[in-house]
C-alpha cells in the first residue's frame, strides 16, 4: 500500500486530516505534518523524516503539500531526491486530492499513476459557480 503524508503551513495538514476523517474514517498508513510558526526548515525536515520512518512498511509514499514552492513542498522534494524509497510529491493539495488519493491507493499500486490520478481528481473539483437565469428565478419570493 502507498503511504500518504500531508504537510503544509500552519494547521493545514491537521485541518485537511480532520476533513478526511469525517469523510473516510480514521486513516491508516497516513501522517499529517504541520509547519507551524515555531518551526524552522530543519525542524520540518525532522518531522517529515519521522513521518517517513513511521511509514516504513509501505511500498511507496506520496507526500501532498499545500503550496508548490513553499517550505513544506521544498523540504519534501529534497527528501525525495535524497532517499531511495519510491517517493512522489504533489504541491497545491486540496481536500479532494487527499480524499481521492486515500480512497484509491489500494487499487493503484504505482505511486506515479496514483499521483497523476489524484491531480486529475483535484482539478476536476475546481469549479466556478455562475448563476443562470433559472437560478435567479429560484430565489425570488
Amino acid at each position: 500500500m502507498t503511504g500518504i503524508i500531508v504537510t503544509g503551513h500552519g494547521s493545514f495538514a491537521t485541518g485537511i486530516t480532520s476533513g478526511l476523517k469525517l469523510l473516510a474514517g480514521e486513516p491508516e498508513c497516513y501522517e499529517a505534518v504541520d509547519f507551524g510558526p515555531e518551526d524552522s526548515v530543519d525542524s520540518l525536515t525532522g518531522k517529515l523524516e519521522a513521518a517517513l520512518g513511521r511509514l516504513t512498511g509501505c511500498e511507496s509514499i506520496l507526500i501532498l503539500a499545500d503550496l508548490t514552492g513553499g517550505s513544506p513542498f521544498n523540504v519534501a522534494l529534497r527528501l525525495k531526491l535524497s532517499r531511495e524509497e519510491h517517493l512522489e510529491v504533489i504541491g497545491g493539495t486540496n481536500l479532494p486530492v487527499v480524499l481521492d488519493t486515500y480512497m484509491s491507493r489500494t487499487m493503484n499500486h504505482d505511486v506515479r499513476a496514483l499521483a497523476a490520478a489524484s491531480l486529475e481528481a483535484g482539478k476536476a473539483q475546481l469549479v466556478l459557480y455562475t448563476p443562470s437565469q433559472s437560478d435567479d428565478e429560484d430565489y425570488e419570493e
